[in-house]
């Protein structure tokens, strides 16, 4: 992780194409690592996941998606939740696990991944636990898929700062 975080925030892509090579095991957990040290409210730290590197379930997984090809190839997912037994706010847990989230992506990125945070599934979010065996006590937040990135040409860009702020008030304008 020789990149600086500025560096690494400014080129971060969302992956959604993939090789076939596997990822480790060390690898994700230092990507759920990154997640759990995320803040949230109370330091509750209300996120719970799951690892899913098994054809059969990804299979599974991508019937509940518009996105089936990327959990069929991605050589890993995780799925991120909400304990809800954890939770106390259920807008600041689901801002916290937004940040989670973000802290994982960004740790793939780092460790030479490439990773997609997916949310249209959690339009069955029912179904995805059935899948994978969880009760309701668990709130589907996210799918990441994760791997080797297939290519590296992903172009993003931002509109001005200019475009964001709204107001400014005190201090001294340049």
């Amino acid at each position: 992780m020789n990149q600086s975080l500025l560096e690494l925030i400014k080129t971060r892509r969302s992956i959604r194409e993939f090789t076939d090579e596997p990822v480790e095991r060390s690898l994700i957990e230092q990507i759920i690592c990154a997640g759990i040290w995320a803040p949230s409210g109370l330091n509750n730290q209300p996120w719970r996941f799951v690892i899913i590197r098994d054809n059969d379930i990804r299979e599974r997984l991508a019937a509940l998606t518009h996105y089936a090809h990327i959990v069929k190839t991605a050589p890993a997912l995780i799925a991120v939740y909400l304990d809800q037994e954890k939770m106390y706010d259920r807008v600041k847990d689901h801002q916290a696990a937004g940040a989670c989230i973000q802290n994982m992506l960004l740790a793939a990125h780092a460790l030479g991944l490439g990773a997609v945070w997916l949310g249209q599934i959690l339009a069955k979010k029912d179904r995805v636990n059935e899948v994978l065996g969880l009760s309701s006590q668990h709130e589907l937040a996210a799918l990441l898929a994760l791997g080797q990135p297939r290519r590296r040409d992903q172009q993003s860009q931002r509109q001005p700062l200019s475009t964001f702020i709204l107001n400014e008030f005190g201090g001294t304008a340049p």
